[in-house]
């Protein structure tokens, strides 16, 4: 090994101790990696289940139910249980205290019904309280099928055949594969993932550049006989070791967490294995080395370790909104998402969630432009240290 490797791995070894030595790069990479794939599962497990729990109740709350003995009727043959809405329901629906939406019935629904009029039944439920949004259209069916059942009655008493109500027969299929549809829940995860190596990354990136300068310590290594690009490759290759750390502790957290699912429907549809965490692990390990470059690069201007949190602060902004674009632009995706930093990875960890095939074609722009971001900023940084060291 030739002396300037030598002195590469010396300072690696150094600052990578030093990281992990310290208690905040400890808890994040224990907190954001290690807990990050259970404690996200568990979170969105809990959700489905109480979802799915509140469907199987099979409840319906009505107010004025006593004025529609018909509505009744038809409600407990199809084995649902009628509560009475309580009398203050919107402010309970606006507080999110009543989870469930209210079928409001006039006073005149039987009286409607004789004359062959149509009542109007409203299902009142507030956008903003999910849980009620979501049983509203559980209820819509409901009250449809009362309709047709109606209609249906009226049809035999003047002799006609109820199949004219239903000259088309429409009947749903949905292209989309298991794991395509088990994205819509857990097509957040991708997200999760990034922004802990984002976080990991910063801790050991600050204090190994503003941090040293900060503590005075950084003025004393510049007078070291070493040359500049070996001490800087040394500190990137360190901090790229917690961010890569984190990011193959995080991938493969989401296999054990996926013991603690309680819903049994997202248990199945949510396919994650060795290779959905091998793939994911490739995506992320590039972004991790240009992106501890990246906050090195930011930080190394920087005086103070509070001076350099705030300059940092606009790389995980857009870090953190890069892969919303995905969202904004509901699935279509454009050729220029995979040339944009985060929200390539985001987008390419999407698609391995989903099952799709993942090639050379789409890892290689990503993997690109990472490496041009971490070759850039880390001839940045040895740029900096020359200068500091010529002043000092």
């Amino acid at each position: 090994m030739s002396g300037r490797w030598r002195a590469v791995a010396t300072v690696f070894r150094k600052e990578l101790v030093d990281a992990l030595r310290d208690r905040r790069t400890l808890l994040t990479v224990l907190v954001s990696s290690v807990l990050m794939g259970p404690l996200v599962l568990l979170a969105i497990s809990a959700l489905v289940s109480s979802l799915e729990s509140s469907a199987e109740q099979r409840e319906v709350v009505v107010a004025g139910i006593d004025a529609a003995p018909t509505l009744r009727n038809y409600l407990q043959r199809q084995t649902y249980q009628v509560r009475v809405a309580p009398v203050d329901y919107e402010r309970r629906l606006r507080a999110a205290t009543l989870t469930d939406a209210v079928v409001v019935v006039p006073r005149d629904f039987e009286d409607a019904l004789q004359r062959g009029d149509a009542p109007l039944v409203e299902i009142v439920a507030d956008s903003a309280n999910q849980r009620s949004q979501a049983s509203s259209a559980r209820i819509a069916r409901l009250l449809a099928g009362f309709a047709r059942e109606r209609a249906g009655l009226n049809l035999a008493m003047r002799g006609v055949s109820p199949d004219v109500l239903e000259p088309l027969q429409v009947q749903e299929r949905d292209l989309a594969s298991t794991q395509t549809r088990a994205t819509q829940i857990t097509g957040m995860l991708p997200f999760f993932v990034l922004m802990a190596v984002l976080t990991g990354a910063l801790n050991a990136a600050l204090d190994t550049t503003a941090g040293e300068r900060e503590r005075g310590s950084l003025e004393p290594l510049l007078m070291n006989p070493s040359e500049r690009d070996a001490l800087v490759l040394g500190k990137w290759a360190a901090v790229a070791s917690v961010a890569m750390l984190i990011a193959v502790l995080s991938c493969f957290s989401f296999l054990p967490g996926q013991w603690l699912l309680r819903s049994d429907t997202l248990a199945a549809m949510f396919q994650y294995g060795m290779r959905e965490a091998l793939l994911f692990v490739a995506v992320l390990l590039p972004f991790a080395a240009a992106v501890s470059a990246l906050l090195m690069a930011v930080a190394i201007r920087c005086r103070t370790f509070k001076e350099a949190q705030a300059s940092t602060t606009v790389v995980m902004l857009a870090a953190s909104l890069l892969p919303l674009i995905n969202v904004f632009s509901l699935g279509q995706e454009s050729p220029w998402y995979l040339w944009t930093p985060a929200l390539a990875q985001n987008l390419l960890m999407t698609r391995v969630l989903k099952g799709d095939a993942i090639g050379v074609a789409q890892m290689g722009p990503p993997l690109v432009v990472c490496v041009v971001i971490a070759v850039a900023a880390v001839w940045f940084v040895a740029r900096s240290l020359r200068s500091a060291a010529i002043r000092s």
